[in-house]
């Protein structure tokens, strides 16, 4: 018979736990009542200040917040989907065939994943113009070359991810299919592919989240203003010297998170299934 914990256990857990939920709350609810206060200040006004929507009308109706929002969706979506092709199909090839370098290959993925993305800058920086030269501004220092950049930045972490969480996979399954008659496109789109849907969601929704959060790629690859994503567009209502808006920065970053927490609620149960199920088996 398993034995209940000591009720002291259950209320020191409680504890900790009530204790780290409201550190982490703490900032959330610092931002969204900065962004219900009127005025720039990111401290609060007087104690007896209404709090009021004008910071949020303003937002919508006197700047391009909207249009940044689009851009940061178009920008990481495409990046998601682009990353899942690649991965997918190098995670396959890795688990399930046995080549010339395969060892190595994967070793060579997980070095990559050591060096930090700042020392990649000023290669990038130097393909894209090579691109934007050769594209003649198709792909370039836009929306595009900024894809690319993530589609292709994240791939080797990803290949490892489903990698681990094909080897989970029985190979019975894909033998079974040859044996009807199956060819191995087949086998793999019809067999292992639904198979795949919570690794899947895993590498989808951190590619989005990670292009969706980025500042520093962007302010660097990207020259037009109409072409700013979120997090670049956010920084105009902070970069001035005597014409900051902390009251509009924080209705806004309340308003860019939306996109982001309704994503991992409507996936968070295909997110812990691929994150758990892909550790068991390396």
């Amino acid at each position: 018979m398993e034995q209940k914990p000591h009720i002291a256990v259950r209320v020191v857990t409680h504890i900790v736990l009530i204790t780290l939920t409201l550190i982490i709350l703490t900032p959330v609810c610092w931002v969204l009542v900065a962004s219900l206060e009127k005025g720039g200040n990111l401290y609060g006004g007087a104690a007896n200040t209404p709090l009021t929507f004008s910071n949020y009308r303003a937002l919508l109706a006197h700047s391009n917040f909207l249009l940044w929002v689009r851009n940061s969706l178009l920008v990481c979506t495409a990046s998601s989907l682009l990353a899942l092709c690649f991965a997918t199909t190098a995670g396959y090839a890795f688990s399930r065939f046995r080549f010339v370098g395969r060892k190595y290959g994967l070793l060579t993925l997980i070095i990559l994943q050591m060096f930090p993305a700042m020392m990649a800058m000023w290669a990038i920086y130097s393909m894209l113009n090579f691109l934007n030269s050769v594209t003649h501004g198709i792909i370039g220092f836009n929306l595009l070359g900024l894809t690319l950049i993530y589609a292709g930045g994240g791939i080797p972490f990803n290949i490892w991810l489903i990698k681990g969480y094909l080897d989970s996979i029985p190979r019975e399954l894909e033998e079974s299919a040859y044996v009807d008659g199956a060819s191995r496109w087949q086998t793999f789109v019809q067999v292992t592919l639904p198979l795949m849907g919570p690794i899947l969601v895993v590498v989808g929704v951190l590619t989005f989240i990670g292009a969706y959060n980025d500042f520093l790629i962007p302010s660097i690859v990207l020259l037009d203003d109409s072409q700013y994503t979120l997090a670049v567009g956010l920084r105009s209502f902070i970069s001035g010297r005597y014409d900051t808006n902390w009251a509009q920065f924080a209705a806004a970053s309340m308003l860019g998170a939306l996109p982001v927490l309704a994503l991992f609620l409507s996936l968070q149960r295909f997110l812990v299934e691929g994150l758990t199920k892909g550790s068991v088996k390396g």
